[in-house]
């Protein structure tokens, strides 16, 4: 079987080790001094200066995170306000013991299409996607293919991740899957997905891009002759931008529906307010 693999591009940075991901994702690990070089220029030297101060202050700022997640808690708790399942409750609620057989792949295949910053973005969406996952009551089955290579490696950084409650694969969707089970997500697709099938596979790009490669999921879903579908946001919602979602609420909104949401609710409640969504009229009200 073929496999979506872009070529892998040495430009790459295999380790995200900055703040510039926008958001820290280096959890449980010490972090080696940064060593800085002689013969360096002021500018990078000073780059590298202020990338040890981060590092340095990295547990501080964990702590004060800490305490701060306490507080919330604290206040939410005295104000009556509903926290979520409990620890407890959520070791009971894995993909093994779920009603929810659907299967969901986030498919990792575009390492070499995507700069550093992006691909620290798409690890931290895949960090959402499990979160949103990990809380339902009855989590969806998460599959992560093609994972390995640079962001295999950032992930890395998130201490204990083999642990978490996802199918990690290296292989291609393509060599796990048979084809005629799978719907490649797209919005460029002329297909619509009207209603989930739990015989059906549905797979969302792992991609990042700021419309740097404006339809390569379609074009390669197209190439290894997979089906392809797109969210049925038109015949529910009216939009001021492109129908083009992040990863995380790609799967959100798949998660939603498969609890029993429609599809106008579940893209109501997730698609952010920044994208001008607006409902159209009831008359297409249905899952």
């Amino acid at each position: 079987m073929s496999n979506l693999e872009a070529p892998f591009d040495s430009t790459v940075p295999s380790i995200c080790t900055s703040n510039s991901c926008g958001e820290d994702i280096h959890q449980g690990t010490e972090e080696p001094p940064v060593k800085i070089a002689l013969g360096i220029s002021k500018r990078q030297k000073k780059k590298l200066e202020k990338k040890q101060k981060w590092l340095a202050t990295k547990e501080e700022r964990k702590q004060k995170e800490r305490e701060r997640l306490k507080l919330k808690r604290k206040a939410k708790r005295e104000a009556g306000i509903e926290l979520g399942p409990s620890r407890k409750l959520l070791k009971l609620c894995t993909m093994a013991n779920s009603n929810c057989k659907q299967r969901i792949v986030i498919d990792m295949s575009y390492d070499g299409y995507m700069n550093e910053k992006d691909l620290c973005k798409s690890v931290k969406q895949l960090h959402r996607c499990y979160s949103s996952n990990r809380r339902a009551k009855n989590p969806a089955q998460l599959y992560v293919t093609s994972f390995h290579g640079p962001s295999a490696q950032i992930m890395e950084r998130n201490n204990g991740f083999k642990n978490w409650d996802i199918h990690f694969k290296e292989e291609s969707y393509l060599d796990l899957f048979f084809k005629k089970d799978v719907v490649y997500l797209s919005s460029d697709s002329e297909n619509v997905v009207n209603e989930l099938d739990e015989n059906k596979i549905y797979v969302i790009g792992g991609l990042v891009d700021h419309n740097n490669h404006k339809g390569l999921c379609h074009r390669l879903a197209c190439e290894n002759e997979v089906n392809h579908a797109r969210l049925p946001i038109n015949e529910f919602m009216k939009m001021k931008t492109r129908q083009v979602l992040t990863i995380d609420h790609v799967f959100q909104i798949l998660l939603a529906v498969t609890e029993g949401k429609s599809w106008k609710n579940a893209f109501l409640g997730i698609i952010p307010a920044r994208k001008g969504a607006t409902a159209l009229d009831d008359s297409n009200e249905c899952i």
